[in-house]
């Protein structure tokens, strides 16, 4: 079941906005709120606001714990942007824009992640197999594709001899 908590018209360019909220997806709950708590950046901490509000909205509307739910989904939105004018030399005016966004976090139970991709978890031992396996490959075509140019350059780099570099010569200032 996936819990949301928005947040609307934060005074933050989403561009910002969008730095940290990249630090935190995917991450669990409780890994989340160690990585924003430490974040220096000015959007960590109305992110974390909503991350706790959130998990406070899987607790209280759907009793669900917190510790056993992770980031689904976050999206950060432009919103609105406030035109302001700044006086400028000779009756010139410059436009500032200040920037709002829009935030949304989605949680979901770790049960429903592999729910989500389609997958069940694969054992450490099934994935180091299929990776040697795909290495062989890649380093067999590679090798076979390495041959191939090496033979045609050897025959480009073939150095003409003193008697054929003479007669070209000639050739050259003959004409």
């Amino acid at each position: 079941m996936l819990v949301t908590a928005k947040l609307s018209y934060l005074r933050i360019s989403p561009r910002k906005a969008r730095l940290v909220a990249g630090l935190v997806r995917g991450k669990s709950v409780e890994q989340a709120q160690n990585i924003l708590n430490f974040t220096v950046k000015r959007a960590a901490s109305p992110v974390l606001k909503l991350l706790n509000s959130a998990a406070a909205n899987a607790k209280n509307n759907f009793h669900l714990e917190a510790k056993d739910m992770y980031i689904a989904k976050i999206i950060v939105n432009g919103g609105p942007t406030y035109k302001r004018i700044r006086a400028r030399s000779r009756g010139n005016a410059n436009q500032i824009q200040k920037k709002t966004c829009h935030i949304e976090i989605c949680l979901a139970g770790k049960k429903e992640k592999t729910a989500i991709l389609g997958k069940e978890p694969k054992g450490r031992e099934e994935e180091a197999v299929k990776a040697k396996e795909s290495r062989s490959k890649k380093e067999k075509t590679v090798k076979k594709q390495e041959k191939k140019p090496i033979k045609e350059t050897r025959k480009k780099i073939a150095k003409p001899s003193a008697a054929k570099k003479i007669f070209n010569n000639k050739k050259t200032t003959k004409k």
